[in-house]
């Protein structure tokens, strides 16, 4: 199937051959032709399967020759939203429709005066939205088409009070997609109340993991996971390497420490503001830095080709994060490495994700980094301790005195 056989607008299509797409990804097949009749669709799939273009070609394709705000796409985040922002531009760009991005973080001024302008499609995160609905700013009564992408992720993040209080100003009649990569009970129950007999597009189960990804797994002491990153990126041909750690704080210290290594490094997340964020995003994409160090805020959303290397330095709370996660890599038929780093206390977390991707994780050691390794100045007993998973209280066996270490080791 070509893409000429699901849109029918010459510019569209022109659109769609400038940005190199020759082929309907699984979930463009699937959800673009209900979505192009004007049905309400719920798309579930995976990260890196082209939802993006699932929604946005059927909508504008429905919006060719008329003009006025009748689309509006709700994001979890601002990158999210940006990239989506500048898909639509792209693919609008033999078309007289305009649209723009309302997003937390960013001057209140340009926002305002694109709004008074007039545009056709809003791209946005819903808190952003909702302070220019209670400013009066944005008059959304005549939208056609309700955009909900990454629907679980803004549950996740407690956005539901704002979604309804959006819904209130937009029509009743009028279509939804509703697109997110999990179905949890939440995100089924927002189907169910707000949309109309939608039709269910689904081209991967929960737990689906890009075949063109390959995951492995380090075992790593907690205190030596730095130093394995250096030797890591040292040693090997890693070129263009997504980092994530479980603490903005973390992501900060770690990326001092890479400096100092003499590895170019940018840094990613909710405490940046937005200009820092996006720059950091642009030197990364454009290669004038080789890592990204960054928090959950960029498990979803950042469509940035070329990432050969997706670092998992702290292993997710949650085992679909890691889904989300290694994702960013082997996107688009592109061939990608997912490393994991696992210490004695990561194990359980680490058997959940084994469980929800249904396979075992091939497991990679480097002697003078692993913790099931005794250390040449006699952490045998901390070895031991380790491979048994052994803990003192909610403390790994590391981080044990010596009094309390041979105290646990008497035991039994």
């Amino acid at each position: 199937m070509k893409f000429e056989q699901l849109i029918h607008a010459p510019g569209l299509r022109l659109a769609v051959a400038d940005l190199g797409w020759t082929e309907p990804t699984p979930i463009q097949k699937l959800a673009i032709p209900p979505a192009a009749e004007g049905r309400d669709v719920v798309g579930i799939a995976q990260t890196g399967t082209g939802k993006t273009g699932a929604f946005l070609l059927p909508t504008l394709q429905r919006q060719i020759g008329s003009r006025g705000l009748h689309t509006l796409v709700l994001c979890p985040t601002r990158e999210l939203a940006q990239q989506v922002a500048e898909d639509a531009d792209n693919l609008t760009k033999h078309e007289k429709l305009t649209s723009t991005v309302i997003v937390g973080g960013m001057k209140y001024g340009p926002q305002l005066k694109a709004l008074k302008d007039g545009v056709d499609v809003i791209v946005a995160t819903p808190g952003r939205l909702f302070d220019h609905i209670e400013r009066g700013n944005v008059d959304l009564s005549a939208i056609r088409t309700l955009v909900l992408d990454e629907a679980d992720r803004m549950l996740d993040m407690g956005f539901r009070p704002q979604i309804d209080a959006i819904l209130k100003h937009v029509p009743r009649e009028r279509q939804t997609l509703l697109f997110s990569a999990t179905m949890p009970n939440g995100v089924h129950a927002m189907a169910m109340r707000i949309m109309k007999d939608p039709e269910w597009v689904s081209v991967a189960p929960r737990g689906t993991t890009a075949s063109t990804v390959e995951q492995k797994v380090f075992s790593v002491r907690p205190e030596k996971k730095a130093d394995l990153l250096v030797s890591l990126l040292e040693e090997t041909h890693w070129e263009q390497v997504l980092v994530f750690t479980a603490r903005k704080s973390g992501a900060d210290v770690l990326a001092a420490r890479l400096k100092r290594a003499d590895v170019s490094v940018t840094v990613l997340h909710g405490d940046r503001d937005m200009k820092d964020r996006t720059k950091a995003l642009r030197r990364f994409a454009e290669g004038d830095v080789r890592v990204l160090v960054a928090t959950d805020i960029a498990q979803r959303g950042l469509d940035i080709e070329g990432i050969s290397h997706v670092v998992n330095y702290d292993v997710p709370r949650n085992p679909e994060d890691y889904v989300h996660r290694i994702g960013r890599t082997g996107r688009a038929g592109r061939s990608g490495i997912a490393v994991t780093f696992v210490s004695a206390g990561d194990l359980v977390g680490l058997r959940d994700i084994e469980k929800l991707i249904g396979k075992p994780l091939p497991k990679e050691s480097k002697p003078e980094f692993d913790y099931d390794v005794p250390l040449e100045t006699s952490s045998k007993p901390v070895a031991r301790l380790n491979r048994a998973g052994g803990r003192f209280g909610s403390r790994s066996a590391e981080t044990l005195t010596p009094e309390e270490l041979e105290r646990l080791l008497s035991v039994g």
